[in-house]
């Protein structure tokens, strides 16, 4: 019998499992405390649980189930990427970067592999494989929150832009992030939360609905649907114009801006002509843009814009006044492009292909 992990339980679920157990309610709360306060690892940590409940816990239940299987550091030393088997054998990678400000962010995956097959993303061109559960979800972020506290440091911000498209996931990605902003358990602010998005409407209709105070981020990287159905193969079904109507409708409902990512891939999306387009269809509307030179896949024959065009794009928004940011980009160096670290592990065989398949 596979044992429970207790990350994929909420409080009301832990709380019904000790009843079966005829335990007293605030032995649930006591462990859900030493889950997400103390990030504990190990059952002999729970000190105020009586030793007979550690080891029903240890006997039944399991404290995670992520295997770091490999760890990939930038030559600068402020990103860190990390891959995780599951226990399926399947992979999936969390990035964590640090800032001269302070922040340190971890970049979390949702699925294992991505069914939205964005041509330039690595977890785009390997497919989809499954779902990951709400538990795997927070544990990328326990993992990282523990490390930084260990070295007295705290991990401050979090954003759902790894592996797999977030709103594809809906259920288990909301379910961990009532965890992640819940006072009682993981306690990070909201808005200290990203999730992103490649545009699925009905989720983000959805999102409208939840009433959360996260960021959200859409990935659009062209104007016009002729454009952005070759670089995006979901806005065949869901166009531009039934995008941008969604995403009035979230601000409206939240009073949110919105952020859309825009990874200027040299000689395709960068020109001033493009930024044109953008910057009309933005107009006035409560958002910012967060342009990326491209991170290089093997699959995929794009590169990143040069500097010159990266500043001229920006400067054609700017006459739009549609404010918009030069993102730096992380991590290039050890493959910190989503799926990077996975076909890199698969091709030097430090996992066989046939425990994955």
């Amino acid at each position: 019998m596979s044992k429970i992990n207790l990350y994929d339980l909420s409080l009301p679920e832990l709380n019904e499992r000790f009843a079966r157990w005829e335990e007293p309610a605030y032995r649930a709360k006591q462990v859900w405390e030493w889950l997400y306060q103390h990030k504990v690892s190990t059952f002999d940590a729970m000190s105020n649980l009586p030793r007979a409940l550690r080891e029903k816990l240890d006997a039944e239940t399991q404290i995670g189930d992520l295997e770091q299987v490999d760890e990939q550091f930038s030559n600068d030393g402020q990103t860190v990427k990390r891959l995780f088997r599951l226990p399926d054998n399947q992979l999936i990678e969390s990035v964590l970067m640090e800032y001269d400000d302070g922040r340190r962010t971890a970049c979390i995956s949702t699925q294992a592999g991505c069914a939205m097959g964005c041509v330039f993303c690595a977890t785009g061109q390997m497919g989809f494989v499954r779902h990951l559960t709400s538990g795997e979800i927070i544990q990328q972020a326990l993992f990282f929150a523990r490390q930084l506290e260990a070295e007295g440091g705290r991990l401050s911000n979090i954003v759902l832009m790894g592996m797999g498209e977030p709103l594809h996931n809906y259920d288990n990605t909301l379910k961990a992030i009532r965890k992640l902003v819940d006072p009682t358990a993981f306690n990070i602010g909201q808005r200290h939360i990203t999730l992103s998005t490649v545009g699925l409407i009905p989720g983000i209709r959805r999102l409208a609905t939840e009433d959360l105070q996260i960021g959200l981020a859409i990935s659009l990287h062209a104007a016009t649907d002729q454009e952005r159905s070759k670089l995006l193969p979901v806005n065949n079904r869901w166009p531009i114009s039934e995008l941008m109507t969604a995403v009035q409708d979230y601000i409206g409902v939240t009073g949110r801006r919105v952020t859309f990512e825009w990874a200027l891939i040299r000689g395709e999306n960068d020109t001033v002509e493009q930024a044109r387009r953008l910057g009309l269809l933005l107009a006035g509307l409560l958002c910012h843009v967060n342009l990326i030179p491209l991170n290089p896949t093997g699959g995929y024959n794009g590169g990143p814009s040069d500097p010159e065009r990266v500043e001229q794009f920006q400067m054609e928004l700017s006459a739009h006044h549609v404010s918009s940011t030069i993102r730096v980009r992380r991590g290039i160096d050890i493959q910190a492009g989503c799926g990077q670290l996975k076909v890199s592990n698969l091709k030097q065989k430090y996992v066989k292909v046939s425990e994955i398949a």
